[in-house]
């Protein structure tokens, strides 16, 4: 395995950051206190060809692997963002990838490239209240009618409804088998019909700028052309989805966390109390060296996950514990920036 970039990943790195340069911490704090999707910083990925690097080039896309993508997407959350820059684009990176591999023809020609060049927002409405990770316990149902399916139920935790255009859904269309849970279940890929959706942003501490919502479907029609793939399939479509998704989340949290080490030395050179800097004190030093490493090494386990990915190898232990160790190593990286702030972490 060879540790360092390729020139042409280092260039996919490059050419992000220059993307994306001129949305500065101003632009984020702007859109973190009054809310509000950063259309602008998502017009401006998609205008630079962002939006399709991994997605098929017949239809506008760029075909690189996960790999590229997390590296664009740690790039993006890196960048001052964080998770509000990084959820604007992410469901969009992997989030069709039941497209690509399940759709027809006709799907594929009809929405991947409305999601590469960014004509189409999407939400991923998967999660319902009394179901949480047990998604074959979902009870959003959509019923067939003619050439067409009719949808009830609700979902919760819903990024980016309020502005979307498309929803991929994951309802119910047979009754759930305990022996096979994973059978009934069939995916969606549609218009958000405000009509006979209800969307209600939730209220939430963070990431203001990229909205979490509860949809409650009232009858939606959906057209039966509309389903991805075989009738009962649409979980384990979707499951083959998931592992991309969480190296992209590794690789988001990590960049999250340099992110936050970077500031926290940067402050620690600067602030100097009883006459000396006070990152000359090992009390400051130690903890950010430690989330330097704990940081370092879940990088590692992502970019592992990645490439076993890209080569067609198992990866689902990897890509699980890459998120895990990302996750936490970016809390404590944070956590401990600010603790570096001393009370102007709090301000």
């Amino acid at each position: 395995m060879d540790f360092g970039l390729t020139d042409d990943q280092q260039a996919i790195v490059d050419g992000v950051k220059a993307t994306i340069g001129r949305f500065g911490d101003d632009y984020w704090l702007e859109r973190d206190r009054e809310g509000g999707f950063p259309h602008e910083f998502y017009h401006s990925v998609a205008d630079g060809g962002w939006l399709g690097i991994a997605m098929p080039e017949e239809y506008g896309g760029a075909g690189l692997g996960v790999t590229e993508a997390a590296l664009m997407m740690a790039a993006i959350a890196g960048s001052g963002g964080a998770m509000a820059a990084a959820s604007s684009v992410h469901m969009n990176i992997f989030g069709p990838h039941a497209i690509v591999k399940h759709g027809s023809e006709d799907q594929k020609a009809r929405w991947l490239p409305g999601l590469i060049d960014g004509t189409y927002k999407m939400c991923f409405a998967v999660t319902e209240p009394d179901a949480g990770l047990d998604t074959t316990r979902i009870k959003t149902r959509a019923e067939r009618d003619g050439d067409d399916y009719i949808v009830h139920g609700q979902k919760i935790w819903t990024s980016t409804a309020q502005v979307a255009e498309k929803v991929m859904l994951l309802a119910r269309t047979g009754p759930r088998n305990d022996e096979s849970p994973a059978d009934g279940l069939s995916l969606f890929f549609t218009d958000l019909d405000r009509g006979n959706a209800s969307v209600h942003q939730i209220e939430k501490m963070g990431r203001k700028a990229v909205d979490s919502n509860e949809i409650f479907f009232d009858g939606m029609r959906v057209a039966a052309a509309d389903r991805i793939g075989e009738e009962g399939q649409g979980f384990r479509y979707l499951i083959q989805s998931l592992n991309p998704e969480r190296i992209l989340v590794a690789a988001e949290a990590v960049a999250i966390g340099r992110d936050a080490i970077r500031r926290a030395a940067d402050y620690a050179k600067e602030r100097s109390v009883f006459e000396r800097p006070i990152g000359q004190n090992q009390a400051i030093q130690h903890p950010l060296a430690t989330s330097w490493s704990q940081l370092d090494a879940a990088w590692l386990t992502a970019m592992r996950a990645a490439w076993l990915y890209d080569k067609g190898d198992p990866c689902g232990v990897e890509a699980n514990t890459a998120k895990y160790l990302a996750a936490e190593a970016g809390f404590d990286a944070c956590k401990a920036a600010i603790a570096v702030h001393g009370g102007m972490g709090y301000a």
